[in-house]
Order: C-alpha cells, then structure tokens, then sequence
C-alpha cells in the first residue's frame, strides 16, 4: 500500500462512519470538540490529520482508533508553509542518570505548580471558587492565523504540536496564561511529544512570566537562571548544565508568558534575549503570548515564529467552559448537597447564559465566563438583574484587580486608579455613540485622550495623550486596535454601558431620546436609565412616550421604555404605570400580523415576552412565530419553554421553520422535549434530515429541490406515514415511492413544477392524497387504481379539468376548487365530506349532491341571495363550515336548516362577527367562531355552545 492509497482509505473510512451514523460535520465538531476547519481538514485535506484529531474523532464515528493510526502512520509526512522549520533530528542519546531524577522531581513540581487554574481579580464573597484543577477546567482555545488570505483556524494544542516557535496574541483575560500552564502540565505528562521527543526522553517545559522579570535587577535570565528567576524551589538541586542539554538536545519548551507586562522600555531588550535564545538553541520550541497591541506584527518574524491570535469563544465553548468550571467545583467538596447543588446551578447558568443577551454579549473569554460562573455560585443561582452590577464587577476586574493581585506595576509607564480608567473610557465610547461609529481613527482617539489630561493633572504627569492611550490599549482589556489606524471596543456591550454614564453625566438625556427609536441605541437608552437619578429617569421616559405619535417607531418605543423599567431601581409609581399601560397589549403578539411586526423588532421583544405558562393557549403560535423571526440562541430558550404545549397549532409551529437554527440543537433543545406524537416536522436542508434521527418522526415535510434519492435518506423511512413536498422542482415522477415508504398513508404534492402524472401511486396505501398548484400533472389515470384512495383534494392546477379525474366510487372527501365539479359529482357517490372554494364557484344553478353528504366546507364564498335555489338540496347538511371576509352570516339560516355543528372563520383582515341570527338554527349545538376580532351576541346562546378560537 503506497502513501497515496493509505490516505484515501483513511479519508474513506472516516467519511463511511460519519455517513453511517448519520452525522453532519457540525455534528462531529461539536461532539469531538474540535473545530469545524479541523475536521473538515481531517476528511479531506491532502495532509494527513494528527492523531490527536484521530483519537478526538474515533470515538465518535465508533472506529477502531488503532486502525486509524494504522493508515495515519503509511501517509505522508504533514507539510506547513506557516510553520518556523523543524531541525533534522539527530540522536538525543539517553539521558543521563542524574538528569533524569532532576527531571521527574521538575515534572511532579511543574503539574503540582502549575495544575490549578487560578481566576486572579474576582471580588466574591461566600463560597465562590477560583481556583480548580486545570486538568478539569482547562478549555482548548481556537487560534487564528491571519496572516494569509483566508484565515487558518485551528485548535492550540494542535498549533504547538506543529510548530516551534509561536506568538500567541490575546485579549485580556482571554486564557493565553492557562494554555501555557497546560503546555507545561502536559509536556510534564508526556503527553506533548515533538519531533524530539520519545518515551525516554520526554520534552521539558520552562515557563517564565515576564512580569516576574520586570522586577528582577539582574534583568532577563539565562538558562541556567531559568528556575530560580521564577522562584522555583529546585533551582539550586538541577545537575551543573541540564538547563543547556534539555535545550540543545531539542526537548525544552519555552513558555514564554506576558510580552505586554514587561515595561515597554524593556521590550527591545526582551527581543533580542528571545533572539539570541533561538539562534543558542535552535531545536528547542518556543511559545511567546501577549496581548494584541503591546508589540507590532512580525516583531519576532525574523526568528521564525508564527503568529496566532486568540479567538473569541464560540457558544460551544462557553457550555464547555461552564460544564468544566462546576465540574472541578464539585471536585473541591464531598458533600452530595453541595454537588447536587452545583448540578443544579450548571444547568441554570447555561440557560440563562442563552437565553439572556446580556451575558452572551459578555462571556466570550474564559475570564469573563470564570467571573459569571463565580458570581452565579456565590449569589446561588441569581444573577444580577441589574447589568450595570455585572458591568462593573467586569470593569473592576479589568481595570484594577487583575494587573493589583499579578503585581504588574506601571509597564506602559502609567498607573491609573479604577475612577480614572473609567473616566477617560466613557470619554471614547461617548464619542463612537455620539458619532454613530464602530470603531475611531487612532489620532481622534488621541486627540480625546489630550484634551482628558487638561482636567487630569495627576494622570498627565505620567506622561503624554499617545503614551495614555497605548497603555489603555494594552492595559485595559476593553479596547483594541483592529487596524493599525483604528481603535474600537472588544465589547460593544461595555462600549454602550460607559457611553451612557456619560452621556448621563452630560446631560444628555434629550439626544438620548431623539435617538432612541435606532437600534443601535437601544442598550444605551436602557444603560441611560440604569445610571440616572430618579428625575432623570422621569425626564428620558417622558420623552421617549411623548414619541408615540411616530407610527413607524411607536412599538419599538413602546417596548423599549418597558425594557428600561428593571433597570429603573427607583421610579415614581405613576411614571411606571405610564410606561406598563403604554406597551401592555402589545405582548404577547395576538395575530400572526403582530408577531411578525414583533420580530421585526429584534432580540429587544425576547426580554420583555411573557413566559410559556403566563401566555394564554389561543396566543402560543403568534409568540412562536415571533420568537423564529427573531432567531439566535435566546429564541431558542423561549421556544424550548414551549415544548409542554398542548395546543396543536403552537405544537405545528415549533415543528416548522426550524432551519435558521442548528439543527442538532433545536432537535436536542425543541423537539425531542415535545411530548407525545409530534406534528408534522418540516424540513428545508440536508443537515436536518439527519439531526431528526432521534426522533421518532411519522409526518414530514421537504421544502425545497430535493430529490427523491435525498428524501430516502430520511432516518426510519418505514415509520413515515404522512409526506409532503413543497416547491419541489426536482422530482418528476413517483416510482420509488412504495419501496421508500411502504407505510406511506398521506401524501401531499405543492407546487411540484416538474410532477407530470402519478405513476407508482397505485401500489402505495396511500388514503388521503393532495395536489395543490403542480402546473405540469395531467394524468390522474392511476387514482383509479387506488383502492384505498378516501381523501382527495384537487387545488389550483391550471392544466387539469374536471373531466380528467377518474370515477372513485370508494371517495369520501373531496375538496377542489373549479365549479365544473359540482355537474360531475356522480363519479364519487361515497362522497361524505365536500369542500369547495371560490367566489364565483357556486354560480351555475342547482346541483344534487351525493346521498351520504353530510358536512360542506365553503371557502372565501360570499352568500347571495341569487343563489339560493342552490341552498334547497343542504338540508342534508349536519357540520358545515364557512369562511367569510365580511362577517355577514344571515344567509347561513337558509343554507344549513339542519346544521348541528358550524364553524365560521375570518379569512384575512380584521373583522367583527354578530352571531345572533343564528339562533334560528334549532338543531345547532356547536357554533365555533375562529379569527374574528370581536363576537357580539355570543350571550344569547347557551354557554356550551360557542367556543372562540385564533388559529
């Protein structure tokens, strides 16, 4: 077997169990929790995938890993045009007796030093952790590689594996310092072998904060000063020269932690001592962090180092983090209280962490995610409702406590008190808000930072406006420079919340109000409300109501002065009864007009909507609707509260339109929570054929160009009973259908554009059929070879006559929409149930209707009295029901005589029904009024005949 033929066989086995299992790549990536480029990679990239991607994917597709590694180790060799050269490996030898004792003591000092994961600037009170054991909380960060074209994503262990020499660039708090104490962790494990590297001799880790030399008199280290300019107890017990054999022999790691934290005057001097290390000892690897703006792009190019940034946390990654940090949590305690208790508060912080704006916005670093899972614990379980105590708990963080309990001391050359940080932050984002900007030129930055020193007298002395706002950039964690021309916040949340106070702090509240109707102002106008006195509370909601007249923006005002209302800690009584009135029939959405305009709106309507148990039954599908327009991962929560429902309507809502979701999530989170037999479930994409797989699904629905084949695919297609294709354009004939779906009982075919007869049907048990707008089908010819055939409905098909559709003694329901029909209604005498619509479709006199007919639906037809000698052959008629426009149900006295149970429905718009002249229908004991907007005359009726429906 040549290379070639084992990295095809390798591609294909992985391809065949991912095919059988019924996974889709997103699937794979967030089960193997590897990122979406990896896998892909690992299916189809000429270079083979690592084993480590192979031992995260074999459990997964359920394959042999060893077999795996078998066709991995007969590739070729991985190739990277990124990545500093590997030196030819020459011999290590074996490593000599005294150095191998030294090591193992390092290695059990480097996991016992570095194996706890400790979250510095957390200021919590109770029993709030923060520190646990990394090897339990540690969480794989994706690193980006701009520096092409199309960016590189990739995992960071898998980074460090294939390169020597890394740059690592991250935010605050963004966990560059803990995937260092994992490098070292896990080389002392054995568990990061390079090309160096073998099980006699595995790889050693130094890991040297730069901060720690800042302080140092003696200036950088050198080798054999590596462990004791870190404090490490052993330094004076290391064999004369290891430090030198460990990294000439190409075994050491350099953790290299904090180029930001060492003072910029410094900072030549650290590239060279990085310099002269590389060049000393070129087989050994290096991993340098720091944070984005502290040194320029390519400052360490010349020696070969790649540069990799850090990458906010995906969605995936925060549930990781949060399951992890509980998990060591309950690590920490033997008592099953408390553990039960951390279960518990696990499973609500990741509700609310999706459900609730406010902290995904914030949780898209491990720091932020360590202070909400921290706070979460230390308050059981509540979080704050006010944002403003979660935002400054974050700035606090931020901006003092971390760089106070690190000791980093002025390395930008400024100290700032928390106040002053503040101060001169509020003082860029008021700028972006008032500018309606994203982001600000470097010198306006500057020229903002100049005119804040002329009042700053203490800051000003610390040296001059582009000195400040460098040690912002760095220092801050807030801010970053996204071209080397620009600055913008990390956060638009944080953005918006300093914004505000000063915009509060200006005096501002009536370019607040004149503004509040954009979107973009929407979390400042309620930060606004959050840090203003009483008064000015007041005074910003009067003027946001006193806008109301403004149709295009009177809902959207509406709900957003409801909104500021919780973070309204004080407010006169009558203001807020204002405010309550102002929105209150707006929620929850009671039309399908209203819960469309509700989601127009956006995320703002998912804060204010009532819950699944406080929204009545009637109104569940208009609040689901609204909630699928929004979309994200809050609509998500608020549709998994639905999942209880009874109600059949809401229950067909959260089965349809689920695609602009993850598919597995919605079916995990929605779908399998459903109780009972689910509605029919539709589908629009692949993906989500197989995300259904748990399910057991007996209704579906394909929207779109499948074709036949890919609708085979569809998991157990021996349980599907009902089927129904629409806009189909791919499928023109039906042959396969009986082997696909041999308990096939409902099949609905609307606006198929290729559908040209039905040839296949016959041998199916389908007993209810539907062809609705096919503009191609001309043959009905097999419907009368189907036996089992009782409901057919015939609707909107321009090329088909009434004269076309054979003589089905066995019919029972047939609904259509042409009036030459009714002269034809002999060909289905078993007929019990007629449906029929149109205006004009009962123009042509009388007809005689079958003897079994007892229930007649009349769709969109208006009564007039022109036609009642047509009326004369309904007294057979026991259920009927009638769609109007006008609300004018008068003539159905004359038409149903007999009538025992009638349903009268609002076909668009909004219209006003009186029942009265229906009490002249002595047989009736059933009256169901669906869609009308008010019904009069319900009173003289007994009170178990009516019943009111919104469908």
């Amino acid at each position: 077997m040549n290379e070639t033929d084992s990295l095809l066989m390798l591609h294909r086995a992985l391809r065949n169990a991912r095919l059988g299992r019924g996974l889709s790549m997103t699937a794979v990536a967030t089960r193997s929790r590897l990122s979406r480029t990896t896998v892909s990679q690992a299916f189809n990239s000429s270079v083979p995938p690592s084993e480590e991607t192979l031992a995260a994917l074999a459990p997964i597709l359920r394959l042999d890993l060893e077999m795996l590694l078998t066709y991995r180790r007969a590739c070729p060799g991985p190739r990277s045009s990124n990545s500093a050269p590997v030196a030819t490996v020459k011999s290590a030898g074996r490593v000599p007796e005294d150095d191998a004792v030294f090591e193992a003591r390092y290695r059990d000092y480097l996991k016992t030093r570095h194996g706890q994961l400790t979250v510095v600037g957390l200021d919590l009170r109770g029993p709030a952790a923060s520190s646990w054991p990394l090897d339990a909380a540690y969480l794989s960060l994706e690193l980006a590689d701009s520096a092409t074209q199309a960016q590189r994503v990739e995992r960071a262990e898998h980074a460090l594996r294939r390169n020597n020499r890394l740059l690592i660039r991250g935010l605050a708090g963004s966990g560059k310092t803990t995937l260092l104490q994992w490098v070292a962790c896990a080389a002392a494990d054995g568990e990061l072998l390079g090309p160096h590297d073998g099980p006699a001799q595995p790889p050693v880790a130094f890991v040297l904060p730069l901060r720690t030399f800042a302080r140092r008199s003696e200036g950088l280290p050198t080798p054999q000063e590596f462990l004791s300019a870190v404090g490490c107890p052993l330094a004076g017990a290391q064999p004369s020269g290891w430090t030198d054999r460990v990294l000439d022999s190409g075994r050491g790691i350099v953790l290299v932690d904090g180029l930001d934290e060492v003072p910029e005057r410094m900072r030549d001097r650290t590239s060279i001592w990085l310099q002269e290390l590389v060049a000393a000892y070129a087989r050994a690897r290096f991993v340098v962090t720091t944070r984005p703006t502290a040194v320029a792009e390519g400052w360490l190019a010349a020696s070969g180092f790649r540069e990799l940034t850090v990458r906010p946390m995906s969605r995936d990654d925060v549930t990781v983090f949060v399951a992890r940090w509980h998990t060591a949590a309950k690590a920490s305690t033997d008592d099953p209280e408390v553990q039960a208790h951390l279960d518990g508060l696990e499973n609500d912080l990741k509700e609310q962490v999706r459900a609730k704006r406010d902290l995904s916005l914030l949780t898209t670093t491990p720091l932020l995610c360590a202070l909400v899972c921290a706070l979460h614990r230390d308050r059981r379980g509540q979080l704050p409702h006010d944002r403003v105590e979660l935002y400054e708990a974050a700035l606090t963080m931020f901006l003092y406590r971390r760089d106070h309990e690190r000791e980093v001391v002025a390395p930008e050359g400024f100290t700032l008190s928390e106040k002053e940080s503040v101060q001169l932050l509020q003082r860029l984002a008021y700028w972006l808000i008032r500018n309606g900007q994203t982001e600000m030129p470097h010198g306006t930055a500057v020229a903002i930072m100049t005119d804040a020193l002329m009042s700053m007298h203490a800051v000003a002395q610390q040296g001059d406006a582009t000195q400040l706002l460098n040690h912002l950039l760095t220092r801050s964690g807030l801010l970053r420079r996204p071209t080397p021309d620009t600055i913008d916040f990390v956060h638009r949340t944080f953005q918006d919340f300093l914004g505000a106070k000063a915009a509060v702090e200006a005096h501002d509240l009536p370019l607040i109000a004149r503004n509040a109707h954009d979107a973009q102002w929407e979390d400042v106008v309620r930060m606004a409300v959050a840090h203003a006195r009483e008064g000015e509370r007041v005074e910003l909601l009067e003027a946001i109501l006193a806008r109301s007249h403004e149709e295009e923006y009177r809902k959207r005002l509406a709900l957003l002065a409801l909104a500021c209302l919780r973070h309204a800690t004080e407010l006169p009584p009558a203001t807020r009864e204002k405010v309550e009135i102002n929105a209150g029939s707006l929620l929850p959405p009671q039309s399908w007009t209203a819960a469309n305009e509700l989601g127009d709106i956006g995320p703002l309507v998912l804060d204010l909507m009532p819950s699944a148990v406080d929204t009545p039954m009637r109104h569940a599908r208009y609040s689901i609707r609204t909630a699928k327009t929004i979309g994200g991962d809050g609509a998500l929560a608020y549709l998994k509260s639905f999942s209880g429902t009874q109600d059949l309507w809401a229950r067909a809502g959260l089965c349809a339109g689920w695609s602009d979701f993850d598919p597995d999530e919605y079916v995990a989170q929605v779908l399998a929570a459903m109780a009972g037999e689910l509605p029919n479930v539709h589908l629009v994409e692949d993906r989500q054929i197989q995300a259904i797989r748990p399910l057991r699904v007996t209704k579906v629905t394909f929207a779109g160009d499948h074709t036949l084949r890919a609708i085979g695919r569809l998991p157990h297609p021996e349980r599907i009973k009902s089927l129904t294709l629409q806009g189909n354009g791919r499928v023109a004939e039906l042959n396969q259908l009986p082997t696909l779906f041999p308990q096939l009982e409902e099949l609905q075919l609307e606006a198929c554009r290729k559908m040209r007869d039905l040839a296949g049907l016959e041998t199916t048990s389908v007993s209810q059929l539907s062809l609705i707008g096919s503009t191609m089908l001309r043959n009905l010819g097999p419907l009368k070879r189907m036996n089992g055939l009782r409901s057919l409905r015939l609707l909107d098909l321009e090329r088909l006559t009434p004269g076309r559709v054979p003589a089905l003694p066995q019919l029972e329901w047939l609904d259509v929409d042409h009036g030459g029909f009714l002269t034809m209604l002999d060909r289905w005498p078993g007929l019990t149930r007629l449906s029929v619509q149109g205006a004009g479709f009962l123009r042509g006199g009388n007809f005689e209707l079958p003897p079994r007919l007892s229930h007649l639906d009349l769709w969109n037809v208006e009564l007039e009295a022109a036609w009642r000698p047509w009326f004369e052959g309904l007294t057979q008629v026991t259920d009927a029901s009638f769609g109007t426009r006008s609300g004018v149900v008068a003539p159905l006295v004359d038409c149903f005589p007999q009538v025992r149970s009638l349903r009268i429905i609002a076909i668009h718009g909004s219209i006003e029904v009186d029942v009265r002249p229906l009490l002249e229908l002595s047989e009736l004991s059933k009256l169901t009024l669906d869609g009308f907007t008010r019904v009069n005359g319900g009173e003289a009726f007994a009170p178990d005949v009516i019943r009111i429906e919104h469908s």
